[in-house]
Formats: C-alpha cells, sequence, structure tokens
C-alpha cells in the first residue's frame, strides 16, 4: 500500500508559518495572562498622578502596544515543516528551541479548539509519539487544515506501520486494527441526554457547589448589611425563624446549586460526545462545547480500562469508563465515558477489550483475613473521633453522653464502610486480562491486558504478614503504571501472578 502524499501545507520541506488568523488570538491570549500584572500596575503607578489613574492615558497606551507586541511574537517566531521523515517546530525568539518527531512514530493527532478559535475557523493541532504525554503542538491551523494533517499523519502511521502491523508486542492484534472497519470509523458511543440525570451524581459538583459557597461566604462577609434598612430588616427576620426552617433554606439552596451547576458542567464538557473506532487502529473521542476536543488514542498502546462506580453513582445504576494506556492523558488515562448507564459503560469497555466479561465476571473473595483487616482499619478514625470527645468533656466541660454517641456512631459507621470495601474487593483472571476491584466509597474495576504485564511486586506489611495477606501489584507501562490487588493472601497472590504471566513470573518460594 503506497503512503499517502503530504498535504498541501507541508509540501516541499519548506518552513511554515501558523494560520495569520492566531495573530488576532495571541494578543488576546497574552492580555489575558498579563491582565493581574497590568491592573495593578495601573492602579498603583499609573494612578500616582493628579488626576488619578484614569489621567495617565500614557500608561494605557504603553500597555495596549507592549500586550499587542507581545501576542504577535508566538506567530512571527513558529515555523514548522515535514522533512526527512520527520514533523519539526521551530519557536523562540531569543532562545531557540526545535521539536521533531519521526512520522513512523507518531500514536496521537488531537485538535482542540477553544470558543475563540472556533470563531476565528482555528484548531490546535497537538502530535503525540506514545513515549510518555508530551505532545508537539501547533497552534493554530485552519480547521480543514488540521484535519487534514491529522488524516494524513494518522494514515501514513497506519501504512508504515506506526501501530506495528496492527499488533500489540506479543504479536496478538491490535483490537479494531486492520480490514473490516470502514474508513469513517465505527462508533462505539454517542451521547444520549437522557444520562443528564447521572450528572448530580459525581462528587467533583459537590465539591464546585462547596466552592462556591465558600466564596459567596466570604464575599458575603464583606457586604455592609447594617447600612442598608431593607437588607437588616430582612435578615432581622430570616434570624427569627426556627432553626430548622433556616437549616432547610440551607440544604435547599445547595440542592439547586448542586442539580443546576453539575448539569451545565456535564453539558460542557460532554457535549457532541462521540467515541469512534478509527480503521487506523485508534480510538478517537470527541466533545465539548465551547472548548471542542478530538483526542486519538491508538489501540496498540491501550493495554486495559478501568470502570469507576462512586457510591452515589451506583444507587443510581450508573459509572465511568477510562482506558488505561501507554503515553496518553493525564498518567497514562483518559475518561471515555462520562457518569452513563453501568450497561453502557460495560458494552464499551468489553467492546474495547475485545473480551467479554471482565466488567461484569463476579470476584474472588479475599477470605476473612482480609475482612478483619479492613474493620480494624475502618476503627481507627472512630478511635480518634472518641479520645478527642472524652479529651473535650474532660477539659471543656461537654456532656459526658456525647462521648458513647459519637464513638457508637463512628463505630458502626466505620463498620458499614469496611463491609462495602469487602463486598468490593476481590480479583479475577480471563483469558486476556487480569482484574481487580477495590474501594467502598469510591469502586474501581481495573482490568488490564495481561501481554502487558512487565514485572510483580509482592509487598507485605508487618501486620499483613501476620495474617498471612499482602499485596500484588502487576507492573506496567500504561495508566498509573501499576494495577493493585489488595490484601489478597499470600499464596494466592503467588498463583495469580503465575497463571497470569507464566513467563514473567518467577516463585519466590523456597
Amino acid at each position: 500500500m503506497p503512503l499517502p502524499p503530504p498535504p498541501d501545507l507541508v509540501k516541499g520541506d519548506q518552513w511554515q508559518r501558523l494560520s495569520p488568523r492566531m495573530l488576532f488570538v495571541h494578543p488576546v491570549r497574552t492580555a489575558g495572562q498579563l491582565m493581574v500584572p497590568l491592573v495593578i500596575a495601573f492602579f498603583g503607578f499609573g494612578g500616582a498622578g493628579e488626576g488619578g489613574p484614569f489621567s495617565n492615558l500614557g500608561f494605557v497606551a504603553f500597555a495596549v502596544v507592549a500586550v499587542v507586541l507581545l501576542g504577535l511574537v508566538p506567530w512571527f517566531t513558529t515555523y514548522y515543516r515535514i522533512a526527512g521523515g520527520q514533523l519539526q517546530v521551530r519557536r523562540g525568539l531569543l532562545n531557540k528551541t526545535t521539536l521533531t518527531a519521526r512520522l513512523d512514530r507518531v500514536r496521537s493527532v488531537d485538535l482542540e479548539s477553544s470558543l475563540l478559535h472556533r470563531l476565528l475557523g482555528l484548531s490546535k493541532v497537538s502530535i503525540g509519539t506514545g513515549v510518555d504525554a508530551t505532545q508537539i503542538p501547533l497552534d493554530a491551523l485552519t480547521v480543514a487544515q488540521a484535519r487534514e494533517l491529522q488524516d494524513f499523519l494518522l494514515a501514513r502511521a497506519e501504512v508504515t506501520g506506526a501501530v506495528e502491523a496492527g499488533e500489540h508486542g506479543d504479536g496478538s492484534p491490535a483490537p479494531g486494527a486492520g480490514a473490516g472497519v470502514p474508513r469513517s470509523g465505527v462508533e462505539l458511543a454517542r451521547i444520549d441526554w437522557s444520562w443528564l440525570r447521572f450528572a448530580p451524581f459525581s462528587l467533583s459538583s459537590l465539591v464546585i457547589v462547596a466552592g462556591i459557597g465558600g466564596l459567596a461566604s466570604q464575599f458575603g462577609g464583606q457586604v455592609p448589611v447594617e447600612d442598608v434598612e431593607v437588607v437588616e430588616s430582612a435578615w432581622d427576620w430570616v434570624r427569627s425563624q426556627t432553626v430548622l426552617w433556616l437549616t432547610l433554606l440551607v440544604l435547599g439552596g445547595v440542592l439547586v446549586a448542586w442539580l443546576v451547576l453539575s448539569t451545565l458542567n456535564y453539558v460542557v464538557q460532554w457535549w457532541n460526545l462521540r467515541l469512534t473506532r478509527m480503521p487506523e487502529g485508534a480510538l478517537r473521542l470527541q466533545r465539548g462545547l465551547f472548548t471542542t476536543r478530538s483526542t486519538t488514542i491508538e489501540e496498540a498502546k491501550v493495554r486495559g480500562v478501568a470502570m469507576r462506580e462512586t457510591f452515589l453513582l451506583r444507587l443510581v445504576g450508573g459509572a465511568e469508563l477510562m482506558t488505561l494506556s501507554t503515553g496518553v492523558g493525564a498518567d497514562g488515562t483518559t475518561k471515555v465515558l462520562p457518569p452513563s448507564p453501568r450497561q453502557v459503560v460495560v458494552d464499551v469497555g468489553h467492546t474495547v477489550l475485545t473480551e467479554d466479561g471482565p466488567l461484569t465476571m463476579p470476584m474472588t473473595s479475599h477470605g476473612h483475613y482480609a475482612w478483619l483487616r479492613l474493620q480494624y482499619r475502618a476503627q481507627i478514625l472512630p478511635a480518634l473521633l472518641a479520645a478527642g470527645t472524652a479529651a473535650a468533656v474532660a477539659w471543656l466541660d461537654w456532656a459526658w453522653w456525647l462521648l458513647p454517641v459519637v464513638w457508637a456512631g463512628a463505630a458502626l459507621l466505620g463498620v458499614l464502610v469496611a463491609r462495602e470495601a469487602y463486598r468490593n474487593l476481590g480479583h479475577g483472571l480471563t483469558e486476556a486480562h487480569l482484574v481487580s476491584q477495590h474501594g467502598a466509597l469510591l469502586r474501581d474495576r481495573e482490568v488490564l491486558e495481561r501481554a502487558g504485564i512487565i514485572g510483580w511486586v509482592v509487598r507485605q506489611t508487618l501486620l499483613q504478614r501476620r495474617r498471612g495477606l499482602a499485596t500484588l501489584v502487576a507492573t506496567t507501562a500504561a495508566g498509573p503504571e501499576s494495577v493493585r490487588i489488595h490484601d489478597v493472601p499470600y499464596a494466592d497472590a503467588l498463583t495469580l501472578a503465575g497463571r497470569a504471566t507464566p513467563e514473567v513470573f518467577v516463585d519466590v518460594r523456597g
């Protein structure tokens, strides 16, 4: 199969500039980055004159000219070309930097467009080689040029063997690579707006609400309520009501804010979500409302998936899906499905894995001693709370009955959390994958390709040795570079490692 011809924008081995439309973007971006120091300088130094800060028109003119000139520098000093089988990017004014990437080592070509980029018809291109998460940026090309360059680099990678002839390191076919996939790709998932019902059950949404509430309280403390008669009267009326009504009002406000903010955040991040398996052996993820992103994940680098189920999501049958890959995403993980129905997550996950069962199979239990260890650990916090309450009773004259109430409540909660953690704790082994599951409030099921395991670590703390338990760590180049199986019986850990990778594991027992 012949190599695809290079697109017009990189023909001739000549150095090329980025789109001239970036001359409108760079000054705006520079102004945003320098906004705080400019304001400080304006009111600090510019306001020293008799007429106040607004009388110093010279400072304003100087700041505008400086921002524009600084914003133009990146466009005038950035060049790129394809020459000698490499993508080369040269940039810098005083300190020159040249970035290169061999075309046959290109693993991902991602597109991203902020709202300003989209208004100008631009797209940022990020090229990755899969060695690590570092990418070579081209900010920015026109949308048509960016897509043309993306198609060229990925198609060339397919032909020259960048996906290694559709094979993994062990010689097995990479999922979806090769014949049978149309040029337009096979759609694995598309956003369904009925999934919005899962948005409020993400803990990150509650964190956002708490942060905004904290800012509001800080700001509210500075409002001179006593100087506004109407507000003061309203506040006196609120204070005259019962604590119950005030509490209900606050909780209702938090609930409404949680629902609204979580839904808006979900829409902004996952608008127009589409996950596609491309013919060159890659997964392409497209999403975003204001800032659109197109992320490419080479399937030859995907070594597994992780299904995450927070406690709240489990209550409504939801889950999230991430891929575990080498040199792609944050810490090797890329979220490919937002909070969505668990069955959808399972179906897409199994399609990516090209094996049914790892995300639904029952886990092998770790036994009675693992249960005891979880119970012991769950009672540490209740003991500390009880000790603190006892000190308060002794030195602050708190009511004595608070001690048994606090201890009993915390201990009961610890028992329930430990029970849930034990129910979720386990491991499994399929024909092609190692499966690990753990967590109480946040349950993770990690599925790692057995061919992607490059080593094993068996760890035992002093307390684990007393109970005959161990933490088995499968090391890999993908994801966070390890998958842990917690509190597994020591003999079972060695047996599992030997079964999963007999060619890698060496039994350390005498």
